[in-house]
């Protein structure tokens, strides 16, 4: 029997039963669709933090406190040692080529005439941070100095969302608004930042560090950026931080990290979650794939005078086989299609509110892993129709 009559009389047995055909299909549509959709929104929120990260200056390390899985206090939480006189220290370490900021943070409520700004990120740091965090850009107005840092003058820098909160329509620059209880004169505003990691970039305000010591009565800072004059200098740089902030701390007071090494483990978390997505939604596939293998033993059973006929007016057993298998491969490649389809456009829709960029790949594993479910859930109900005998088969009721 000659392929283009096996393909008619497959789709002729699948059209004769429309719904119980789509309903077949269901089950490949919502993997498929799964499937791309949720390795769209992992792909998309790795290229997100990535270019976040990238974002800070591919020639920036930042100490933190403590040791990524090393020594905690009992309630959890991380032991800070590092102090501004660690970052000072590295500072003269690497004064020929890094700019060296250390930064103190602190939640607190802005206020301005009758208007407030709660949850802001209040930033206490120095003069080269502007120089060291390469998304930290000044729109209007101006940064504050380093003589307006040594002598702890109250003057702020601003971000979008608290110009817009507070100043509306109105220039802040030489505005004095409320920083908890202390009165801070605005100089200048940051260029937009957007959020990363759903945290607000643009709800922030930068005081100079001394100002932020005495406000808050600390001395441990949260983090030192420290922006090397290349690429190339990051080791060396990375082995100098280390030699100096051991000779007053352990191994286990601070972790130095730098961009790349930060995307490396980004990248490597994002691709297992990517995967584990991708798996979670293959299973809905493979629920799929059964429900085709179970319409097709009912089709079986239902076309088994029809099975007996054809093989008593000749056809051959390799005949039953193609056609039915044929008809299970129809099934899972068209809700292929249609799950691509709509996987596809549920992903570019999603783009506009959240992350999610659709990849080759999942297009390709997405329709290969449904042409696999077709043959081989289609297998088992085909080698049963092909072995009917004919006899049997016409006297089936």
């Amino acid at each position: 029997m000659e392929v283009t009559e096996l393909i008619t009389l497959a789709l002729k047995s699948l059209t004769a039963n429309k719904l119980r055909s789509f309903l077949t299909t269901l089950g490949i549509i919502i993997g498929v669709f799964a499937i791309i959709l949720l390795v769209s929104l992992g792909t998309g929120l790795q290229a997100y933090i990535a270019n976040q990260i990238q974002g800070l200056g591919s020639n920036l390390i930042f100490v933190i406190p403590g040791r990524i899985g090393g020594a905690r206090t009992p309630g959890g939480v991380v032991a800070n040692k590092l102090s501004v006189q660690d970052a000072q220290n590295i500072e003269l370490k690497l004064r020929d080529i890094a700019n060296v900021a250390p930064v103190i943070q602190k939640n607190s409520s802005l206020k301005y005439k009758n208007r407030e700004n709660k949850g802001t990120s209040v930033l206490g740091t120095t003069a080269n941070y502007t120089k060291t965090v390469q998304n930290a850009v000044i729109e209007k107005g101006t940064y504050f100095t380093s003589s307006q840092e040594i002598s702890g003058t109250k003057v702020a820098v601003v971000g979008q969302t608290v110009l817009k909160n507070l100043f509306e329509d109105e220039d802040p620059i030489g505005k004095r608004l409320f920083i908890g209880n202390n009165i801070y004169t605005v100089i200048g505003s940051l260029k937009k930042r957007g959020a990363i990691f759903g945290f607000d970039q643009d709800n922030t305000v930068i005081i100079p560090i001394s100002s932020a010591r005495r406000q808050f009565g600390l001395n441990q800072v949260n983090a030192i950026y420290v922006s090397v004059e290349n690429e190339n200098l990051i080791p060396f740089a990375s082995e100098q931080i280390k030699k100096t902030l051991l000779k007053k701390l352990t191994e286990d007071d601070f972790t130095i990290q730098t961009a790349s090494s930060s995307l490396e483990i980004v990248t490597n978390v994002t691709n297992i979650l990517s995967l584990a997505l991708g798996g979670i939604a293959a299973i809905s596939l493979l629920v799929g794939g059964i429900g085709v293998a179970n319409i097709m033993l009912v089709s079986v059973t239902e076309r088994t005078r029809e099975i007996g006929l054809r093989k008593a007016l000749g056809a051959r057993r390799n005949d039953i086989l193609k056609q039915f298998l044929l008809e299970a491969v129809f099934l899972s490649v068209s809700g292929g299609i249609i799950g691509i389809v709509l996987g596809i456009g549920a992903s570019l829709i999603l783009a506009r509110f959240f992350v999610s960029v659709v990849t080759p790949w999942s297009i390709f594993l997405a329709f290969g892993f449904s042409v696999a479910v077709g043959v081989i859930f289609g297998m088992a109900p085909a080698i049963r129709a092909s072995r009917l005998s004919p006899i049997e088969a016409l006297r089936y009721e």
